[in-house]
Order: C-alpha cells, then structure tokens, then sequence
C-alpha cells in the first residue's frame, strides 16, 4: 500500500526506485553444483567489468537454477526500502553490498600449498550455500516488496526478478554467494552466526 509521501511523489512526477536484497538458503548433497554457475556468473560479471547487462544475463540463469532446485530451499530472508531520490538508492545499493562482501565465509587461499602429483585431490562438499541477490530497479514490484520468506512468495519474487531483466527496468545487480568456492565449506554454526535473518521456509 503507497503511503501519502509515495502518492505525492508519484503526483509530482518523480522516479520510484526500489531496491532489495534476498537471501536464499539452500541445504544438502546435491547443491554444491550450483557453485559452478555462481563462479561462472561472477568471472563474467569481473570480465566485463560489471556490464548491467552480462549481469541481467547471469541474474536469470542463478533465478532459473535457484527455482529448479526447489527442493533444497531451507530458508530465506529479504529487506529493501524505496527511494524518490536516485543518489539515496545508490547509497544503499553500495550499503547493501559491503554488508553482504562482509558475510562471506571463503576466500581462495593462495597461500595453500598445492597437492604434489601423486597425492588425490579431495575437497569437502558444502551441504549449505547462501545466494544473496540484491537489485535496484525503477518502479513498484509488488512480488519483491514483501515477505518472502514462504515458498510461493520465494517462487514469486525470482520470477520478478527475471521479467525485471527482460523489462530493462534493473539499474543495479549485485550476486553474491557463500560459501565463494568449491571445496569450502559453510558450516550450520557459520550459517547461524552469519545469516541470522533467515526464516525457515
């Protein structure tokens, strides 16, 4: 429901931004493969030096993945706010990224020796991976700005955010993810102290 400020705004002809983070919690054996598609995702996103449109691109095929695995979603959360001013938007778009950089659990260490020849690579699988999506687009979403903490409203809100793509209404992507990379793990005490906004589905 737009409040009186909105309807004032709207009247006097100025840009709606609204901008949102969702966190996606996934859970079990199957889910590490997802991490391939978000590394590919962000190399590209780095190779193109963050082009918005390689990101839509990317946004789509982590929201198509995310609503074929289904199944592993454990919880989720979101947060945003809306803005009339186009700086404001922008200073919580950076906001909303430096607290998500500030979450992630794994880094590539560099400074790990590499196994000799003759010895088995073997790496852990995560059983948990944490997807955080944050947009900002012009406009009102309605499936984006409400709970999505239930699975219809979860399906709803990914679906919102691959027509935003298509609708060339995103003015900002940010994908991140943990754990970063394949072979670190996220442990259920990590995901406890670091996401505790997330909400059972």
């Amino acid at each position: 429901m737009s409040s009186w400020r909105d309807r004032l705004n709207k009247f006097s002809g100025k840009t709606r931004f609204m901008v949102c983070r969702l966190f996606v919690h996934l859970a079990g054996d199957e889910v590490a493969p997802l991490l391939g598609l978000l590394n590919r995702v962000a190399r590209d996103a780095v190779e193109t030096d963050g082009e918005l449109e390689v990101l839509g691109e990317g946004l789509v095929e982590i929201c198509q993945s995310l609503l074929q695995y289904q199944t592993y979603w454990q919880s989720a959360a979101n947060e945003g706010d809306v803005f009339w001013n186009e700086g404001e938007a922008g200073d919580y778009v950076t906001e909303l990224f430096t607290d998500s950089a500030q979450r992630y659990l794994s880094e590539p260490d560099f400074s790990a020796p590499l196994p000799r020849d003759n010895e088995l690579l073997t790496l852990p699988v995560t059983r948990n991976l944490i997807v955080m999506l944050a947009v900002a687009c012009e406009g009102e979403v309605p499936d984006l700005e409400t709970d999505l903490a239930h699975l219809d409203a979860l399906e709803r809100g990914l679906k919102a955010l691959i027509n935003l793509h298509y609708q060339e209404r995103l003015r900002a992507i940010q994908i991140q993810f943990s754990p970063a990379q394949l072979g670190d793990e996220l442990t259920n005490d990590q995901l406890l102290l670091n996401f505790p906004e997330l909400i059972p589905l």
